[in-house]
């Protein structure tokens, strides 16, 4: 399924047309703004996954837009295209909640690359980061986009680390409840005894430590969507109340006498097989059928090996920062050929291990410091010669590069700054704790 397209807004006609083409070529839908009057309009009408924007434009200026769009769609990323001579306006539009300012003229790699990582990149409360190209990927987004406009309740299974919370905010961002709260929770991560109070909020005085009202998540996610992760860990005494609360819309605080309405869409996520779980008496079977209105799976990565690449490519533009790196042929590869145990989760961190290691714009194979494992044995094979006295941890890994690349650059802290994509005072800081725990920068 395509993602959702990019709003342009340029004055400019012919600077308009450069940008909407560089974003095209790169596989990217868009549609376009004169100025940001016409944007608003667009917007009105048009889902988008993020907009970019020229700043000085009339009658409405791009810092106008921000401010608009900020007001309207809090989530929305915004890309402002700036002149050198009002560059000194980034930091009070970034405070403003620009997503980035590309100062002109750029190149059209630095372009893609931004738009690339925010739009499609994890964000706070608004996550569409799904990619789908492989095909079983494709029918699951189809279905999921049929029942987000429902109200049913959907159990989302999968191996951990898959993206079913990714998946559940695809599914509130393509409902009508999309401009409401989007709340989750991990029952597995909040201890038995706290779990009650956090999902349904308690009175002041309710138990020892209550010194104040709490409004739980039930509550917090009121309009909008509430989404309960790892719901299969739920104590089997607060699966009953849950089970009250989807049956009565409506849910009462811990020491609190008043029932309060809810108007909550509620969807779930686990890595068991919740049938199992009910015939072995750990999960209820009436919340099981309660919950389980309309089941999606969402495949092991390595079942969906045309997702692998795209994935990686993904995560390398959001770790990379102002770097425009690349995948080699043999690193993507390496990638499809290795099996994913840990799933996207673990891919994200491989691509993030790449990002440190790699020096220059094209990520290898010895970047990704993979080991392929032959299927059917238990044997390992390395996907590259081992780099002699490589560090076994990422901070070690780190330090090590950064200090191979001070020396490749003859010491000069500037170039090493730019090479390695950081600042310099984020060198000198890097250099002194290195300093300070006996390392020295010729070592």
């Amino acid at each position: 399924m395509a993602r959702l397209p990019v709003l342009v807004v340029e004055d400019d006609a012919a600077l308009r047309e450069a940008v909407i083409d560089t974003l095209e070529l790169a596989g990217f839908e868009t549609v376009s703004a004169s100025d940001g009057s016409a944007a608003l309009q667009v917007l009105a009408n048009t889902p988008v996954c993020m907009v970019v924007s020229d700043v000085a434009m009339q009658p409405m200026d791009g810092n106008q837009l921000l401010k608009e769009i900020k007001t309207r769609w809090p989530h929305l990323p915004v890309l402002l295209m700036t002149a050198y001579g009002v560059i000194e306006h980034a930091v009070a539009s970034m405070q403003a909640g620009a997503a980035y300012y590309l100062p002109k003229p750029f190149e059209p790699d630095a372009l893609v690359n931004q738009v690339t990582r925010f739009a499609l990149s994890r964000l706070p409360g608004d996550d569409d980061s799904v990619v789908a190209e492989a095909p079983a990927t494709r029918q699951l987004l189809q279905l999921a986009e049929r029942v987000a406009p429902k109200e049913a309740t959907v159990l989302i299974t999968g191996e951990s680390g898959t993206g079913k919370e990714v998946l559940a905010r695809f599914i509130h961002r393509h409902s009508h409840r999309s401009h409401k709260p989007f709340v989750a929770i991990n029952c597995a991560a909040i201890p038995e005894n706290l779990l009650e109070a956090t999902l349904f909020g308690h009175e002041k005085g309710a138990f020892t430590g209550a010194s104040q009202t709490h409004i739980g998540k039930f509550e917090q996610a009121q309009g909008g969507t509430l989404f309960l992760d790892e719901i299969a860990e739920m104590p089997l005494p607060l699966q009953s109340k849950l089970l009250r609360v989807l049956q009565e819309r409506e849910v009462e605080r811990v020491g609190g006498q008043k029932a309060i309405p809810l108007d909550v869409r509620i969807l779930t996520a686990t890595n068991r097989d919740l049938g199992e779980w009910v015939k072995e008496g750990k999960f209820r079977e009436d919340l099981y059928y309660r919950l389980n209105v309309f089941p999606l799976h969402l495949p092991p990565l390595r079942d969906r090996v045309a997702d692998i690449v795209p994935l990686a490519r993904h995560a390398l533009s959001r770790w990379s920062e102002q770097q425009v790196l690349h995948l080699s042929n043999a690193a993507c590869q390496v990638l499809q050929q290795y099996n994913w145990p840990g799933n996207v989760r673990e891919l994200e961190n491989v691509i993030q291990r790449a990002v440190i290691l790699c020096n220059g714009q094209i990520v290898t194979p010895d970047d990704l410091m993979l080991m392929l494992t032959d299927m059917n044995s238990h044997a390992s094979m390395p996907v590259a010669e081992p780099v002699k006295h490589t560090p076994d941890n990422i901070k070690d890994l780190e330090r090590q590069h950064i200090l191979d690349t001070l020396a490749a650059a003859g010491g000069v802290r500037k170039l090493a700054a730019e090479k390695l994509g950081m600042s310099e005072r984020t060198l000198r800081y890097k250099l002194a704790q290195y300093r300070d725990e006996g390392w020295e920068e010729d070592e």
